[in-house]
């Protein structure tokens, strides 16, 4: 195991050569059932519960693919499409669409499932997640092996690498 200092924030960084794991070998399902405290005051499902059931798929998502324990560092993008409403089951899915150094970017779709097994698009999400060693330090990350036959694999890591620098320009900005 080889270190590097990361000398704008003050952390050392522990790297070792890790597998690479493809796209489908963290893809993360699950789902929930909206009962009565998920509801608001308007009878639909709670933003912040959705986003709470998004930041668990991503951070599971996330472990998945580098092996360790990961925070949320950014969320990305949330948009919100459609409500969803009592007994309505919730599906969410998220599969990492891009790596760093040490951090993953993770896309969450959720659906409104319909009792013939329909789904209906609710949100889609991209969170920033970066993989914690045991030192609560951040720590590499396997590479991601692009499925070179799945064109939308292909845009969502050039998707990401955009994404990625307007993060970067937004933080030299001070947001």
């Amino acid at each position: 195991m080889n270190t590097t200092d990361n000398k704008e924030n003050n952390i050392e960084i522990k790297t070792e050569t890790l597998p690479a794991k493809k796209v489908s070998d963290s893809e993360t399902h699950q789902l929930h059932v909206v009962i009565h405290p998920d509801i608001n005051g308007f009878g639909r499902l709670f933003g912040g519960r959705l986003l709470e059931w998004i930041d668990e798929v991503a951070g599971a998502t996330a472990r998945r693919h580098c092996g360790r324990d990961a925070t949320t560092v950014a969320i990305d993008n949330l948009y919100f499409k459609s409500g969803a409403y009592l007994n309505d089951i919730i599906v969410l899915i998220g599969k990492v669409t891009h790596v760093g150094h040490t951090s993953m970017e993770v896309r969450v779709d959720t659906y409104r499932e319909e009792q013939d097994g329909t789904r209906h698009p609710i949100n889609r999400a991209y969170f920033v997640m970066v993989s914690m060693g045991e030192d609560g330090h951040p720590t590499e990350v396997p590479p991601l092996i692009l499925d070179p036959d799945d064109p939308a694999e292909q845009m969502e890591w050039e998707s990401a690498k955009k994404r990625r620098e307007l993060r970067l320009l937004r933080r030299r900005e001070g947001f």
